[in-house]
């Protein structure tokens, strides 16, 4: 394809994209398994296809999807539920790699052992983002999104390396568990270590460039990359060190950057996520030509018997290992802290949660990244053992998994009725806000007391009083949350809302007014944009509501 074709496509990607997303948000359905299904569509048509090349997957769209959701992940949350995230993306993971690999061995004609826990490793690894966008729209408890952000951000790492381990073999003559298992433990330290050296790096220079917010910006975006790539070259695990990365400099970036920083790079990743996960999912559709060109070799029955290993082991596996976690006594049994904060009394996982978290198994491109890593031929020249077949699988777990379970998983929340107490996160919150004014306070009062030329006493009055509005604001509306105590829904208040929307006409009001001055030649639109930026700012302190008409 020449520059203008690539160009075009791109831009009809981005096209289809947004309309896909539009669609998702009308309907309810998530794009991650609407696009899939437009991407098979677009191969049906005249044109060119695109094949995925896993080199640029795992080195340019990985290390960003993996760091902006690290990021946004709770380090602390993690560790609360470190023994169900360890236990899916990292024991889950191997028992699939390995189930499927001795499925390939005994029942599939022409593949080996290795060859299958191939397969198995490349399919193991569940992509949470359309379980994640389908959790946060219909309300599910923080700590089953939790689990699904620490499995997502681990079991890739833990699936590339059994992955690596696996082609060694296969294409080796050779092959030893104890050196398997060393290997693993090494590129998972090592890995977890350049992370944390990267986030010492970034932390460091956080607070110089936090004065310029294009300058974190743009530290911010290379970050994933040079974890990534330093990790690699150290031959340990770059997926690792990127996750690493991002939970270390997310947890500490609310100390360490400007909120102007904090602003704008929240607001760079959002569309970085936004174009990469739709590329990606756009991009699966496509590989079916790829994936199926190569099945003239294998009879029917072959291809049942080994799509049935496959898929089977990885629908039934997840629930069934997530029900002998719940119910197993002592270490193995799967607890959380009931309600999320240190020194609780632990309960388990209850059954609805152990449905969700089941269904909540979406593979997506990093499956078949991994899968197409496949070499041709192995040391000897053979061809790799079973390698179209492997991709077919792999291709078929999923569409399944991507579009089955995706379009299911918002229904099947419904019906469980599972859902966070949004009145008790609103109660958290607000006793948050009333609790940061009282520290504020005291500070004036310690400002007030210490000697000062250029600082005058109606200064801290007036913030004072402003702060006391705020905080009488913040503690009505405790004495609603805390009165609508037997609700999971926060309560409305006409007082409230009525003030929210005395503001928004306010804000609108000033912007047309702005307008008018730009469009009269009275203010330049360098000033406008000036002007509205404080505005916009203003308008983010205000609840996600639509202003009433």
């Amino acid at each position: 394809m020449n520059v203008e074709s690539v160009l075009v496509f791109v831009l009809a990607a981005v096209g289809v994209i947004a309309v896909v997303r539009w669609v998702a948000g009308r309907t309810g359905l998530p794009a991650a398994a609407l696009l899939p299904i437009v991407g098979i569509g677009y191969t049906l048509l005249p044109g060119p296809n695109i094949i995925l090349e896993p080199d640029i997957i795992l080195t340019l769209v990985l290390p960003p999807l993996l760091y902006s959701a690290a990021l946004d992940s709770s380090m602390l949350a993690i560790r609360r539920n470190v023994r169900t995230v360890v236990s899916l993306s990292v024991v889950l993971v191997l028992l699939t790699a390995l189930l499927i690999g001795l499925g390939f061995a005994w029942w599939v004609p022409g593949a080996t052992l290795a060859a299958g826990v191939a397969v198995g490793a490349a399919v193991a690894p569940p992509d949470p983002v359309a379980a994640l966008a389908v959790a946060r729209r219909v309300g599910l408890p923080p700590r089953i999104i939790t689990v699904i952000q620490g499995e997502g951000l681990l079991n890739d790492a833990t699936a590339l390396t059994i992955l690596s381990v696996a082609v060694a073999a296969a294409t080796g003559d050779t092959f030893s568990a104890t050196s398997a298992l060393g290997q693993f433990v090494i590129d998972a330290t090592g890995g977890a270590a350049v992370g944390a050296l990267v986030a010492l790096v970034v932390r460091l220079l956080s607070r110089p460039l936090s004065a310029d917010p294009m300058l974190a910006n743009a530290v911010s975006l290379a970050t994933p990359f040079g974890a990534y790539l330093l990790g690699e070259r150290a031959h340990v695990s770059g997926v690792l060190a990127v996750v690493v990365a991002g939970l270390i400099v997310g947890h500490h970036t609310p100390r360490s950057t400007s909120g102007a920083g904090r602003l704008q790079t929240s607001a760079v990743w959002r569309l970085v996520d936004f174009l990469l996960e739709g590329l990606v999912f756009l991009l699966i559709g496509q590989q079916l030509p790829e994936v199926i060109g190569g099945l003239g070799g294998y009879d029917t029955g072959t291809v049942v018997v080994a799509v049935g290993v496959t898929v089977g082991t990885v629908l039934l596996l997840r629930p069934l290992w997530l029900l002998m976690t719940l119910v197993l006594p002592g270490a193995l049994q799967t607890r959380r802290h009931g309600g999320g904060m240190d020194g609780e009394r632990p309960a388990r996982w209850t059954a609805r949660e152990v449905v969700v978290l089941s269904w909540a198994g979406t593979r997506g491109v990093i499956s078949l990244a991994a899968i197409f890593t496949l070499p041709l031929v192995t040391e000897t020249g053979a061809r790799f053992p079973a390698r179209d077949l492997l991709l077919f699988c792999t291709f078929v777990v999923v569409l399944v998994t991507l579009v089955g379970q995706g379009l299911t998983f918002a229904p099947l929340v419904r019906m469980l009725g599972l859902r966070a107490d949004d009145n008790d996160q609103a109660r958290l919150r607000n006793e948050a806000r009333s609790a940061s004014v009282e520290a504020a306070l005291v500070a004036l009062d310690d400002l007030e007391e210490q000697e000062h030329d250029d600082i005058g006493a109606p200064v801290i009055e007036t913030m004072r009083q402003q702060l006391r509005a705020r905080l009488n604001r913040y503690q009505d509306r405790l004495v609603l949350l805390r009165e609508n105590d037997d609700s999971s829904d926060p309560p409305t208040s006409p007082l409230y809302e009525a003030a929210l929307h005395v503001r928004r006409v306010a804000l609108d009001a000033q912007r047309d007014e702005l307008l008018r001055w730009r469009d009269a030649g009275r203010l330049p639109d360098e000033g406008l944009r000036v002007l509205e930026r404080e505005l916009d700012h203003e308008e983010r302190l205000l609840p996600g509501r639509p202003a009433r008409r």
